[in-house]
């Protein structure tokens, strides 16, 4: 399994082979599946609150006598199935939407996912640009052919790169031990350097040495 590498100006220069412990690992559905909605829910907030019947003005005072009406009892018009009363049951802004996954069926799932988007990974000598253009950073993904939402994977990004690229729209910049399986899955193409391929299969595959070495 092999990627067209480029220079840091986008011209092609050969070729790179990818490591099948990383990029030819057979995918599992449900797993990539939980660990997307693991990211999603990691990522989502607390934000929606809403007025319980306590937080509702008003509605001090006893509708009406407690018998003899002929009508329904009712302590205040600020009940929840009242109109203007308060929201039983709603979000209370204290939800924790945070999922729980072992480090090593996240690694796991990163490494299923760079396997079925192996096809669209390219390669680059290094990510740098000799001033703050978003053009010159436009032309470079233009010659490699990175279009639609693109990937930007490093062990470390230049500043100026940085500036120039993040205001691209479709474009994500992520380190090696940021990636997560929805940025992965979500891209058109992913694009690493040479020092955050060597990285990135390092990070994946030493984990599994690792755990090899203490059984």
């Amino acid at each position: 399994m092999k990627a067209i590498t480029y220079s840091k100006a986008g011209i092609k220069k050969g070729e790179v082979a990818l490591s099948k412990a990383v990029f030819g690992v057979e995918a599992n559905a449900d797993h990539l599946k939980d660990a997307y909605n693991r990211f999603l829910s990691n990522v989502r907030t607390n934000n929606a609150k809403v007025l319980t019947r306590g937080d509702v003005s008003g509605g001090g005072k006893k509708p009406w006598r407690q018998k003899g009406t002929g009508r329904a009892r009712f302590g205040s018009s600020r009940n929840p199935i009242w109109r203007h009363g308060g929201v039983a049951f709603g979000p209370t802004g204290e939800e924790n939407y945070t999922k729980n996954m072992p480090k090593s069926m996240v690694r796991s799932s990163i490494k299923q996912a760079l396997s079925l988007k192996s096809q669209s990974i390219k390669v680059v000598e290094s990510y740098s640009v000799a001033e703050y253009k978003t053009k010159k950073v436009i032309e470079i993904l233009d010659k490699i052919g990175a279009e639609g939402s693109v990937l930007l994977v490093a062990n470390k990004l230049d500043a100026k790169f940085i500036a120039s690229a993040r205001n691209i729209a479709g474009v994500k910049m992520l380190a090696v031990k940021q990636l997560n399986v929805a940025a992965i899955l979500d891209a058109d193409a992913i694009v690493i350097d040479t020092d955050g391929l060597k990285e990135l299969e390092v990070w994946l595959t030493s984990a599994r040495k690792s755990v090899a070495t203490k059984s």
